[in-house]
């Protein structure tokens, strides 16, 4: 029955979004090919777990390294086709796509589905936003995405609640997991196990021995040996420390991200049509965006240390995974988004509609005379200031509300800031 409902994903939701990745084509199917082959590796190992019992950590790691590899890949993909026009398709499958990693969480794998999925539709809400209008095959096909997800964690609570369940009772393959198959077609059955190869725990029907240990009444405690008091945790505190327990990790794959993360790349700063990219930027504060058009979109990526100035009027700014960096530009036409950020501020010194902060901690916005009617929107983000202009030339220093209370009102929510804590 697991396996008989992650085979109902594949072939309902997942089928759709692979459908209307063939439609929109380009990068999106492209990048569509890897997603199918991630969730058919995932279908082997969860026909695994049905076969097998639970092996050891490290050999739970091997089987899923292809998994790992997939997933890998898919976020490799977006991170080498920045400038692709389907840029919000490949960010809203690569923030998501480590829904996966359930696998290895416990025990509250559903909530990590569900948090992954969060994350994605930050971005399938923008191609919703953008392709509503134009075609309906990009609606179509971010709703089947997040609808993947949404039934992956249905089937979690149903067969899975608290961590996979391990239902077999044979050894692991030598070899690890089978390589998931190409994609563009079904899945193959996945090869038998070796009968022979299987090493079954002998003790545990050894029946008559364990009886032979009950039957002997009273004299079982004869061999125990008494617990002196230099053995009492309650009389010596030294001996009530010990190893610390093992915590699965957070993040599906997060020791080849920590190692991918480390490696040193190359700055960039380079205009592409409408879009400037600024990457992997580090201590540069005079970096400048001159000569800009309305039109124009500013893209600020893995930048550290560093000081950004754009003059002009352009369409839209973006500080994305950014740590300890500057903003300053005169006005832009739709807003300014800072993403995955730590410790950023921004100054405008004409105008701005709308300022976006998502899953950022630290943010200090100072704002100008023209730029009082700003609407900020926040989710998942904490110290965040507004500076006010003041007539003798200071600013007035406001936190934004990071915690809120609930009431309900009839059939209704109702929710008010705490300003106390906020």
């Amino acid at each position: 029955m697991s396996v008989a409902g992650f085979e109902d994903i594949v072939a309902g939701p997942l089928s759709q979004y692979l459908a209307n990745s063939v439609k929109i084509g380009g990068d999106v199917a492209q990048h569509a090919q890897s997603v199918k082959a991630a969730f058919d590796a995932q279908l082997q190992y969860v026909k695994l777990a049905t076969q097998i019992a639970q092996p050891p950590q490290p050999k739970q790691m091997e089987l899923l390294k292809p998994t790992s590899t997939q997933i890998s890949a898919i976020q490799d993909f977006r991170e080498k086709h920045r400038s692709s026009p389907f840029f919000n398709h490949l960010s809203a499958i690569s923030e998501s796509i480590p829904a996966l990693g359930w696998v290895c969480v416990s025990p509250t794998p559903g909530p990590h589905v569900k948090e992954m999925n969060d994350a994605g539709q930050f971005y399938t809400n923008r191609v919703l936003k953008e392709w509503k209008e134009k075609d309906a095959t990009h609606v179509e096909w971010a709703r089947s995405w997040v609808q993947t997800l949404t039934e992956l964690q249905a089937y979690i609570k149903q067969y899975h609640t608290t961590g996979l369940v391990w239902s077999g009772k044979g050894a692991a393959p030598a070899g690890g997991a089978p390589p998931p198959p190409p994609p563009g077609g079904m899945p193959p059955p996945p090869p038998p196990l070796d009968l022979d190869a299987l090493k079954l725990d002998s003790a545990g029907d050894d029946r008559s021995a364990l009886f032979a240990q009950i039957n002997q009444g009273a004299d079982i405690t004869k061999n125990l040996k008494k617990v002196t008091g230099d053995m009492q945790t309650h009389k010596n505190p030294s001996l009530r420390t010990g190893p610390a327990p093992f915590k699965t990790p957070a993040t599906f794959g997060g020791a080849s991200k920590s190692a991918a993360a480390a490696v040193a790349k190359d700055p960039v700063f380079t205009r592409d049509g409408k879009k400037w990219l600024i990457e992997y930027q580090k201590n540069n504060t005079g970096l400048l965006v001159d000569n800009a058009e309305m039109n124009n979109v500013v893209y600020v990526f893995r930048c550290e240390g560093s000081t950004l100035t754009v003059k002009g009027k352009v369409n839209n700014i973006v500080f994305d995974s950014c740590k300890k960096c500057s903003l300053l530009f005169d006005s832009v036409v739709a807003s300014v988004e800072f993403v995955n950020c730590q410790s950023v501020q921004m100054q405008v010194l004409g105008s701005v509609p709308t300022v976006s902060i998502d899953k950022s901690d630290g943010c200090q916005m100072y704002l100008s005379k023209d730029s009082l009617g700003v609407e900020i929107v926040s989710s998942k983000s904490s110290e965040m200031n507004i500076l006010l202009p003041d007539p003798s030339g200071d600013y007035t220093e406001l936190a934004l509300p990071e915690q809120y209370k609930t009431t309900i009102a009839g059939k209704t929510l109702k929710t008010v800031c705490v300003d106390s804590l906020g």
